[in-house]
Order: C-alpha cells, then structure tokens, then sequence
C-alpha cells in the first residue's frame, strides 16, 4: 500500500499547543507556518520557507489566512440525545430524565446510528476530532455497534463506553424498570464491544470504555463488577458523578457516602477513571483524585442549563487534575458545538473566580490537551511531531473575528463561537471548506428531523 504525504503551507498562526500547562501559548504560535503529515502521522512542524526537500510527491494544502489548533477532544456526550433537543426546558437534572426516559424509550438500532451521524457531524464541524460517547439506554434493537458504525463511516476518532441502568424505580433508582437491563447482560455485551471493538495500539481510532451510568440507575454490585472486568481487560471506566446536590442527597441516604466516598467503596479510584461533571466535589476530593489520577469531562453549558451549579475547574486544575471538556447529551446542552463550550468555560469560571481566573489558553488547554489526558491518550492534543495528524484550521478573514486579529488565539476563544473551515482527522480531511466530506448533511438531517418527530409525538412506543 502506497503511502500518502500532504503538507500544510501557509498558515496565518499556528498555536501546536505543546509544553507545560499554563504557560502562554501566544508564545509558541508560529507564524507562516507549515506541517507536513505522512499518512496519518504529523512528521514535521516549521515555518514555510523551511520545509524540507521531500523524496516523494505530496499534496499542498495553502491555509492562508487561517489559523490552526490542534483537533478538539470530547470526553462526554449522549448522541442519541440530538433526537429530543428543547425538551423539559425548565427542569433540574431528576425532573429533566423523568420527562425523557419515556421518549427515549422509543428509539431503535436507526435512531441511534442516525442520531450518532448527526451529533458526529456537528461535532466535527466545530473542530472536534476526538468523541466520546455514553450510550446508557438500549431499548428495542438499539445497540452500540449503531454508534461505532456511524463514527467509522464519518471518520471521526470515537471512544465509545457502553453504559448501562440496572436500578429500576422498584428498587429505589430513578428510571422506570424498562429502561434497565439485567446485569448478566449487560456485562456480556460489555465484554463482546471490548473484544469486538477496541483497539489499544497507538493512532486507535476505536476505544472501547465501561460506563455504569450514575450512582442512581445501577447496583453496587455491578458498579463493582463492572469495574473488575474494565481492569481485566485494560480499558478505562467512566460514569456521572458529583453532578447536583439530589445526586448527594442520593448517595447520602441510600450508601450513607458522598459521591467520590461511595466511589472509593465501589473501587472507583484511579487514573482509568473519568468523571463526567463533577460539579459538587469538595476541595478535599479534588486532592484525592488529583494524587489517584482520575479525570473530569468539564461540561459547563448542560450545568448552566440544568441548574446543576459551577464546577471548581480553577482548583482542579490547580490541584493537577485532569480535566478536558464535554458538550454532554444534545438534550442539555442543546448543540455538539465544542469551540462553544471552551468558550462557555472560560466565561464560567470568571463568574465564579474572576476576570484574571481563566485564560483563551486555559480554555483551548482543556479542549485540546486536557481532554487527551482525561482519555488516556499519549498520541493527540498537540501538532508535534509523532502526533496524530488530527488539524483544524479557521479563516480569520470573518465579521466574527473582525477587530481581533491582532490575537487569532484569543479570537476563537473570545469571539461568538463559528464553525471550522478544515478538518483533518487521522491525515484524511473531513471538512474541507467548511463543509463535510464524508457525508450529505441535508439527506441526513431530513431523516434525523423525522425519527425525532415521530419519538416526540409518541412517547414510549
């Protein structure tokens, strides 16, 4: 098989967001830049005049008067969600899933890969390059290999963690019984998608993580158990924690624990874990999991949205722990725009902290390298060479970033949040002047709009 080289010319800025958390990426930017990428490997990063003679033809893509970031990672979302945007507009977390389980009640194995293709598609337009998706309700036919299936056919890098509810109303959770799976099973289908999907060598495109999905809709016992087979096949854990105060009042009346104790009682601690929100953890969690190694999915716009609270994003990363972002379930967010949340992550954090808390880098640090960190991944989050050639570059030459060119870094950060221009994911351009190239958006949100409407108008069928 041939090999393929492109090289990336012109650029306006380029900000490779390599070094040390918290130093000024402004001060690493290159200017009239170039990368050169062999197959889906970065091999060389410079300025234009200095690219080197290359023995074999390789194609030239000019970004003039763009500037380019390493791709965005994701570490949270709910796909299937882009199906019931707008929903429960003015409910809390508890409310908010009680008005949805029966709805979602109603999807099948179509709905899923279509919602998947739709959320993946706006992601990926926003600069995202690396997903993480928590699929946690499988009625009907729905099962994962729906979202796999639709990442592989986009193109985008995915982690996809099979979720799970095994705790029914009957038994003192939030969903009702038919929303939840019998633990046999769902631990049989955990093993299947691990030895069916994941991939754990260098540049994987698919990985496969196990995913309870909150103190409130499983066991201890499959909490525990679903931690010993993550460990027995080396894939990482994830699930909700800390999101609001019913979550503790929860874990308080029915463990006699706060979120992160019960955890720990459950052999939730490591650097393997990742903790979706983490609104309500205490500055003594926020230690522990910084010495364990556990990671947060960041998710600031669905906290806003529902009135879950300010997570402590400043002391978490103050402390050494890892954080990236997540956009959450389009259901509460209600978009997959991930440019948009590092924005709303920063504007958060001022909130609570100050205008000097929380910088455009801090918040392109937890979109890029923070969400690398948070998935285990070694091999994305920066343009270096030996990275993955995951690339995204945006014209500058826009109304929105009118007036802020003197700083493109600051600009994309500060400015109403646009879509990307290019898209490069594993050295194969996706978006390519801003439009994809691996689909046909029209056809697919025609059918998105009616799987949606037809879940909306017959709740539970």
């Amino acid at each position: 098989m041939s090999s393929k080289s492109i090289a990336l010319t012109n650029i306006h800025t380029l900000i490779p967001m390599t070094g040390e958390r918290g130093a000024n990426a402004n001060a690493r930017a290159l200017h009239d830049a170039a990368v050169i990428v062999q197959d889906n490997v970065i091999t060389w990063v410079g300025y234009s005049s200095a690219i080197p003679d290359m023995r074999e033809p390789y194609e030239v893509i000019s970004l003039r008067g763009h500037i380019v970031l390493p791709g965005l990672v994701n570490t949270h979302h709910h796909l299937y969600q882009t199906l019931t945007r707008a929903i429960a507009q003015d409910c809390e977390l508890f409310d908010w899933l009680k008005t949805l389980y029966p709805i979602w009640l109603g999807m099948d194995s179509e709905a899923i890969y279509t919602s998947a293709l739709t959320g993946m598609a706006e992601l990926i337009l926003s600069g995202c390059t690396t997903a993480s998706d928590h699929l946690y309700i499988y009625p009907n036919d729905c099962k994962i290999d729906d979202e796999v299936r639709a990442a592989t056919e986009i193109g985008l890098r995915f982690h996809a963690t099979r979720g799970s509810m095994s705790l029914g109303e009957s038994k003192g959770g939030l969903p009702p019984d038919r929303a939840t799976e019998d633990e046999a099973a769902i631990l049989k289908d955990t093993v299947r998608a691990i030895e069916t999907f994941h991939d754990s060598q260098r540049y994987a495109m698919q990985r496969i993580a196990v995913a309870p999905c909150s103190p409130f809709s499983v066991t201890t016992d499959l909490m525990r158990e679903s931690a010993a087979l993550a460990r027995q096949y080396g894939v990482m854990l994830h699930t909700h924690l800390a999101e609001t105060r019913d979550e503790e009042a929860f874990c308080i009346a029915r463990f006699g624990k706060r979120p992160l104790d019960y955890a720990e009682s459950v052999n939730w601690l490591g650097a393997d874990v990742w903790y979706a929100h983490g609104v309500h953890f205490s500055p003594a969690d926020i230690g522990r999991m910084a010495t364990c190694g556990c990671g947060v999915a960041h998710c600031p716009t669905s906290n806003m949205r529902l009135a879950s609270g300010i997570a402590p994003i400043r002391l978490m990363l103050d402390s050494g722990m890892k954080v990236g972002l997540g956009v959450d379930g389009s259901a509460s967010n209600d978009s997959s725009h991930l440019l948009a949340e590092s924005r709303q992550a920063l504007l958060l954090q001022r909130v609570q902290n100050g205008s000097t808390s929380f910088s455009a880098t801090d918040a392109l640090w937890l979109a890029t390298r923070g969400g690398a960190s948070v998935l285990g991944r070694d091999d994305i989050g920066q343009i270096a060479p030996g990275y993955a050639a995951d690339m995204i570059a945006i014209n500058l030459q826009r109304v929105g970033y009118a007036g802020a060119t003197h700083d493109p870094l600051a600009a994309v950060v500060f400015c109403a949040p646009q879509g990307v221009d290019f898209n490069m994911i594993n050295g194969r351009v996706i978006v390519k002047d801003g439009r994809l190239t691996t689909l046909d958006i029209g056809s697919l949100i025609e059918k998105h709009n009616k799987i949606s409407l037809k879940l909306v108008s017959n709740p539970g069928v």
